[in-house]
């Protein structure tokens, strides 16, 4: 059971303890009672792992998690990768022979999906999943159950698209997936079926993600991290994880109409039988304007990380810089139907969505100054992560000015669905998301794994990215000018576009081969690479106070907070919190605003049931698309999953 802490403040420095809070049970022993090599022994094997493939698949530790996830996530980039590459071969020279319009179609329609669903929006959450508890100080995330589920449903929910293309099933009608050329009238098999139930299946991993981040951030705080006082990469994945909760129902609604209609005989999406076609395209534009950002607000928070640690200050304008973020992720709500403009919208409508569409540019560029004054204040370290951040700067600001130029009707009437706005879209979503990501992989790989990536390397990997994205997409911008359309496998001669597309197809090669080199990098650090220590870019935030990698209970005692970056305002010891369980799982929850101590609450011991209950989500998305009756079989092997999950284990739990 939780029980009320006492109301004054912890202070001791690391050594010497504060008794923050009176002990439940005199007779338990708690970490104001011992110290050292003990404490740190004896909380381990607390919140360990056990070993073996059960404890694996049981654990609930969110770095072991969030390591999953990234590797998943990098692992469906390289299919993404792969797939974009045979696309940019056949379009090398015109009239080529590689591939049939079939796989072409199934090709973009698995790339788009992928980058989308299965890279751009898990990524961000896996590296908040990771970060987040130990950034803001606690020993695990909330809803720690629920953070094994949505890993393993993200799993089951990529691997089964994947499989189907493989199996000569790979859905084939875009990342969108427009009605109606994907109803059962002009999309036949089981193709888009399998999309759709991957949009449903692998969204509700992250609804549930969101959640628990949500949770994380507002009340599992250190002591003492007050609102003006939480990290902005923080701030960042915390305002993204609203955007994620309001905008990933509509997409998963629209896909569940869609496999209605297509499985069941509804006719949403019918004009024959009263339903509407447009109606879809609203309900998937009003997720998938947000979803730009789901994937650049992450990467603004990596981009604050990087710039304050390597600037060696701390963020100009952390105030206008957070409410930067919640203000675009307001305004990213107002968006959508500049994706439409061509269906034939009243023009005061049109001229609302291109003002909102302006509008949002402010406050990305109030965050791009704070970050330039930061680094022009300061004193710059150029390492590979900062690199990558001026990459990033360079790139994104490009994609910023050709969106300001597609957010106006008259433009964006003549280049709609041409090869422009291919150009335009990769500029905002590979310089405002893969940039920051691989610098931010730079960053906290010495976190994640104890060791520092190759500098060399490092710098390789950034101009050969740097140079094959500009080669691949710039060149974009002249054929959508000269009229070549978007998703078209093959082109005449007489076009004229079979230089720049050779340009492209080469600048895709470079832009591929600096992604093998970083996982080169990768794992030969992981073997070789210098041994980091616990804060080898003198860091100033939380997760740099502890081990590297961390320990399984992530800190010995719980931090408390003084400053904004705590590491450089208390340089001989941070402050701690004493008074919880060696024994048991314990974390502290704090009030909302100024984050005072507030509540002992025990955490959830590993299980197997958060698996159990994924394996059953996936039989009954799986089978759905063959039988209806999959829904009842598989519902009701997720209730008793659900049952076993939730089941009142007894005191040393408690858990809800």
């Amino acid at each position: 059971m939780s029980d009320v802490l006492a109301t004054h403040e912890p202070v001791a420095p690391i050594g010497r303890k504060s008794e923050a809070y009176a002990p439940v049970n005199p007779r338990e022993l708690r970490d104001n009672q011992i110290d050292g090599p003990e404490l740190t022994t004896r909380l381990a094997k607390t919140w360990g792992t056990a070993p073996g493939l059960l404890g694996a698949l049981s654990t609930v530790d969110h770095k072991i998690i969030g390591r999953r996830y990234i590797t998943t996530a990098f692992m469906f980039l390289f299919l993404g990768g792969l797939s974009a590459v045979f696309m940019r071969l056949q379009l090398a020279r015109p009239e080529n022979g590689l591939m049939g319009p079939d796989l072409y179609n199934q090709l973009f329609t698995m790339h788009g999906t992928t980058m989308m669903f299965l890279f751009g929006v898990p990524i961000g959450e896996a590296l908040a999943v990771y970060l987040v508890p130990l950034m803001v100080g606690t020993r695990n995330i909330a809803f720690p159950r629920l953070n094994a589920f949505s890993y393993y449903v993200y799993l089951f929910g990529g691997l089964m698209i994947w499989i189907a293309f493989m199996l000569n099933i790979g859905a084939d009608t875009g990342w969108f997936s427009y009605v109606p050329l994907s109803g059962p009238e002009y999309s036949p098999g089981k193709r888009v079926d399998f999309w759709a139930q991957m949009i449903t299946f692998t969204e509700l991993s992250g609804l549930a993600v969101a959640v628990e981040i949500v949770v994380t951030v507002l009340k599992q705080r250190a002591p003492g991290m007050t609102l003006d006082r939480i990290p902005l990469f923080v701030w960042a994945v915390f305002v993204n994880s609203f955007v994620i909760i309001f905008a990933l129902p509509a997409v998963m609604i629209a896909s569940t109409m869609l496999i209605l209609d297509r499985l069941v005989g509804t006719h949403f999406f019918n004009p024959a039988e009263g339903g509407d076609a447009l109606l879809y395209q609203h309900m998937f534009w009003f997720f998938g304007h947000p979803e730009v950002y789901i994937i650049f607000l992450p990467a603004t928070g990596f981009v604050s990380a990087i710039v304050t640690t390597f600037a060696r200050r701390q963020a100009f304008g952390y105030l206008p810089l957070v409410l930067s973020l919640i203000a675009t992720g307001f305004l990213s709500f107002g968006l959508w139907v500049h994706h439409m403009f061509t269906v034939g919208l009243p023009q005061l409508g049109a001229s609302f969505f291109t003002a909102s569409s302006m509008l949002i540019a402010i406050p990305n560029g109030i965050q791009i100054f704070c970050w330039i004054a930061t680094l022009w204040d300061g004193r710059p370290v150029v390492k590979t992560p900062l690199l990558f951040v001026l990459g990033f700067f360079f790139i994104f600001v490009a994609g910023g000015l050709s969106g300001i130029m597609l957010a106006s009707v008259p433009i964006d009437t003549q280049v709609h669905d041409t090869y422009f706005v291919v150009a335009h879209f990769h500029y905002v979503l590979i310089g405002g998301n893969v940039f920051p990501l691989l610098g931010a992989i730079y960053y906290w790989f010495p976190k994640f794994t104890g060791r520092m990536m190759s500098e060399r390397l490092g710098k390789w990997n950034f101009w050969l990215a740097f140079i094959g994205f500009n080669m691949a997409f710039f060149p974009m911008h002249i054929t959508g000018l000269m009229g070549m359309p978007r998703r078209v496998y093959t082109y005449q001669a007489e076009m004229g576009w079979g230089t720049l597309n050779l340009v492209s197809t080469v600048g895709a090669l470079i832009l591929f081969t600096s992604f093998v080199l970083f996982l080169i990098n990768v794992i030969t650090s992981l073997r070789h690479g210098m041994m980091a220590g616990p804060n080898p870019w003198e860091s100033g935030t939380l997760e740099w106070a502890a081990a590297s990698p961390p320990h399984p209970q992530n800190f010995d005692r719980i931090p408390v907070v003084t400053n904004r970056e705590p590491l450089w305002a208390e340089r001989s010891a941070i402050p701690v919190a004493t008074g919880l369980s060696v024994d048991n799982r314990e974390l502290i929850v704090s009030t909302v605003t100024e984050a005072r101590a507030d509540l002992r609450e025990a955490s959830p011991e590993p299980s197997l049931w958060p698996f159990i209950a994924a394996v059953a989500t996936a039989v009954a998305f799986i089978g759905s698309i063959f039988t209806p009756w999959a829904v009842l079989w598989g519902g009701s092997a997720v209730g008793i999953a659900l049952i076993g999950w939730f089941w009142p284990k007894g005191a040393k739990e408690d858990e809800s």
